[in-house]
C-alpha cells in the first residue's frame, strides 16, 4: 500500500483533493481592519469562533500615521467586542515570533500573511490566506484547501562554522528557483534534521515561501518535543516511508558555505566570495526571518566592543518584546547601541518599507529579511542583498560584504536560475494589443511591482477605486489608464509571487480583466484571485503559442482557450469555487449562501 505525505495525512485526503476545514488558528495583523470590513460586507456580526483568532499588530507598530493609529485603535475596539483573547498589541512581537506561543504539532494554521508557513516548524500545516478569504473565516469558521503535492528535502551532516540556517534555506531556494517548489508542501527528513535547533528550522519553514512552497514543515523530535517541554504531549503528524513525492531533493548539510541572495530576487543566490567587495551604506538585522536571540547573539558577538564606519546605517530589531527584553538582560543591546546601531521596537517596518530605516537612493543594504524585490525597502533606487546575521555583522563593520568566516576564497555557488526576474515595461511599449496583454516574457512577476508594499497599510484591500491609480505602477505604468472591460492577460511562470497582499487581485477584477492565462501561478494569488472572482487558467502550452495580435477566446464552460482558432483544454474548477466566480467574489458568494 502507498503511504501518505504530511499533507495526506493532516487532510486526510489524496494530493490534489479539494477538502473543506476548519483550522485551529487563524492568524490577521494589521490588516485586521481591512478584514473586518470585508466580514461586514458578508453580513457578518459576530464571528463564528473568537478561539480560532490570533490577532497580532506588528507591520506598522508604533503606528507610523494618523490613519494607521485609527485602524489600531478600531482592531483593538474589534478585538474587545468579538470577544477575541489571542491578541497582541504593537511593540509585542512579529506575528510570526509570536505564533511560537501557539502552534502545536498536529494543528492545521492559517494567517493572512505569505510567511504564514513559518509556523511549520512546529510540525504544524501553515499555510497563507488573503484577507477576503480571513473575513470568510471569521464568518464561517471553515475555508477550502488543495491537498497539495509535496517535495522532500533530506538533510545529511551538519552545517560548519560560520554557515548558518539562512545560508541553508537561501541555497535551496537558488538551487530550484522562486517557483521551484509551486503549490508544494515541503517536508524535511535526514538525520541532519537533528542538528537544527528550532529557531533555524523557522528560518527555513519562513523562506519555503520564497520558493513557491504552500507549506513547509518538521517532524516532531527530540528536539521539538525539548522546546515545547511540558505543555504539549502527544504524536505529531508524520508521513509514512513509503509515501509518494512530486519532488526530492538530497542536501549533505556540511557542503554548504556563506551565500548572499543578490538584488533583486531571493533566488539570484551568490556565494559570499562573488559579491565579495561591494560596497555597503546600510545594513537590517532582524525581522521573522532571522530576529530571535540566537540571531542577535551571534550578531552582537561579531560587533562587541567594534565601531560601525562613520555614517553607515544599521537597525536591529528583535522579533518580539520578549526576546528584546532578554537581549537586555544579556547586555546584547548595550553592543549594539555602542557599535553605533539603532534598535527598534519589535516591528515588520524596515523589511516592508513601511517604517524607519529606509534606505537612500543608490544604497547597497545588507539584511537578514526573506524578501528584497526590487523597492522592497520602501525605494525603488535602492538594493538589498539577503544574508545570515553573522554575515550582515562583519559586512556592516567593513563597510562592504565580507565573508564572515574571515577567509578568501574562489567559491561559487554551483546552481543557477534562470535571470528574468526584474522585467520592466518601457513607458512607451505598449503591451496591449487586441484586448489582450502579453506578459508572456515576464516570470516572478511579483506583488511589489503589482502594488507597492508601502502602499498596503494605507489603502484598503477593499477601496478598488483606491488601488487602481496604483496598480502595476512598479511594472507597466500604461496598464492603470488602458487597461478596459474584458481583458485578457497572458504571464510567463509564478504569476503573483510575494507577499499575502490582495490588493493587485482587487484591482485586476475591479478593472474587469476577463482572466489570467499563465503557466503557473503563485499558491496564495491563486487563492487571492478565486475570491475576488478573477480566473487564473493554467496553461503553459497556450502562453508559448501565442503571438502578439492572436486573438484569445476563453470558454469557461466547456474549459477552452482557443487562440487563433487552435483550442487549449484545462480542467474547470469544483463547483463550489465555480459559484464564487459565478457571484463576482467570495463576499458576495457567502452572502447569498446565507440568505
Amino acid at each position: 500500500m502507498v503511504g501518505k505525505t504530511f499533507v495526506e495525512k493532516i487532510f486526510d485526503a489524496p494530493q490534489g483533493s479539494i477538502v473543506f476545514k476548519k483550522p485551529d488558528l487563524i492568524l490577521t495583523h494589521d490588516n485586521s481592519a481591512s478584514i473586518f470590513n470585508t466580514f461586514r460586507k458578508m453580513n457578518g456580526e459576530k464571528v463564528n469562533d473568537p478561539n480560532q483568532l490570533l490577532i497580532v499588530l506588528d507591520h506598522n507598530a508604533p503606528p507610523t500615521s494618523a490613519k494607521l493609529a485609527n485602524q489600531y485603535q478600531q482592531i483593538r475596539e474589534i478585538v474587545r467586542e468579538q470577544g477575541i483573547t489571542k491578541f497582541h498589541d504593537a511593540g509585542k512581537g512579529i506575528c510570526h515570533q509570536i505564533m511560537a506561543d501557539y502552534a502545536l504539532p498536529g494543528m492545521v494554521v492559517v494567517g493572512s500573511d505569505s510567511h504564514t508557513c513559518t509556523a511549520g516548524a512546529f510540525n504544524a500545516f501553515a499555510a497563507g490566506i488573503d484577507r477576503t478569504e480571513a473575513a470568510g473565516l471569521w464568518k464561517q469558521g471553515e475555508t477550502w484547501f488543495r491537498v497539495p503535492g509535496s517535495m522532500k528535502i533530506t538533510l545529511r551532516g551538519k552545517l560548519k562554522p560560520g554557515v548558518f540556517a539562512k545560508d541553508l534555506s537561501l541555497w535551496i531556494i537558488g538551487m530550484i528557483g522562486a517557483s521551484g517548489a509551486d503549490y508544494l508542501s515541503i517536508e524535511f527528513h535526514g538525520e541532519g534534521v537533528r542538528t537544527l535547533t528550532v529557531s533555524q528550522r523557522m528560518t527555513l519553514a519562513n523562506l519555503a515561501s520564497e520558493m513557491g512552497a504552500k507549506n513547509a514543515v518538521f517532524p516532531l523530535d527530540e528536539v521539538l518535543k525539548e522546546y515545547l517541554g511540558n505543555s504539549w504531549r502527544g504524536d505529531g503528524v508524520w508521513a509514512d516511508e513509503g509515501a509518494e513525492y512530486v519532488k526530492t531533493l538530497e542536501i549533505d548539510l556540511s557542503e554548504i558555505f556563506p551565500v548572499v541572495a543578490a538584488p533583486h530576487q531571493v533566488d539570484n543566490v551568490k556565494a559570499v566570495a562573488e559579491v565579495r567587495g561591494t560596497k555597503l551604506q546600510e545594513a537590517l538585522i532582524g525581522t521573522c526571518t532571522n530576529g530571535r536571540i540566537d540571531d542577535l547573539r551571534e550578531a552582537a558577538a561579531v560587533l562587541k566592543g567594534k565601531k560601525l564606519p562613520e555614517g553607515f546605517q544599521m537597525v536591529v530589531v528583535p522579533a518580539s518584546q520578549k526576546i528584546y527584553l532578554q537581549a537586555m538582560r544579556e547586555g546584547l543591546i548595550e553592543i549594539f547601541l555602542e557599535a553605533g546601531a539603532n534598535v527598534l521596537s519589535a516591528s515588520c517596518g524596515p523589511c516592508l518599507g513601511t517604517g524607519q530605516g529606509i534606505p537612500a537612493d543608490g544604497y547597497n543594504v545588507i539584511s537578514t529579511a526573506n524578501r528584497n524585490f526590487k523597492g522592497r525597502m520602501g525605494n525603488n533606487e535602492s538594493f538589498v542583498y539577503l544574508a545570515s546575521p553573522t554575515t550582515v555583522a562583519y559586512s556592516a563593520l567593513a563597510g562592504e560584504i565580507v565573508d564572515p568566516r574571515g577567509i578568501e576564497t574562489d567559491e561559487k555557488f554551483p546552481y543557477s536560475v534562470e535571470e528574468n526576474h526584474t522585467v520592466t515595461i518601457a513607458e512607451d511599449d505598449n503591451r496591449r494589443i487586441n484586448g489582450v496583454w502579453n506578459y508572456k516574457d515576464v516570470n516572478d512577476l511579483n506583488t511589489d511591482q503589482m502594488f507597492a508594499g508601502n502602499m498596503t497599510y494605507s489603502v484598503l484591500s477593499s477601496e478598488p477605486e483606491k488601488i487602481m491609480p496604483h496598480l502595476f505602477k512598479g511594472f507597466d505604468v500604461n496598464f492603470t489608464e488602458r487597461v478596459q472591460p474584458d481583458d485578457i492577460l497572458i504571464t510567463g511562470s509564478n504569476f503573483g509571487c510575494g507577499s499575502s497582499r490582495e490588493h493587485p487581485a482587487v484591482g485586476l477584477a475591479h478593472a474587469g480583466v476577463k482572466a489570467v492565462i499563465c503557466k503557473s501561478v503563485n499558491r496564495i494569488f491563486y487563492r487571492s484571485s478565486v475570491n475576488q472572482g478573477l480566473p487564473i487558467i493554467l496553461l503553459p502550452e497556450a502562453v508559448d503559442a501565442y503571438q502578439p495580435g492572436d486573438s484569445v477566446e476563453i470558454d469557461f464552460t466547456k474549459g477552452i482557450v482557443s487562440i487563433n482558432n487552435k483550442d487549449f483544454t484545462f480542467a474547470p474548477l469544483p463547483e463550489k469555487l465555480m459559484g464564487i466566480f459565478k457571484s463576482h467574489g467570495l463576499v458576495n458568494y457567502i452572502k447569498e449562501q446565507a440568505s
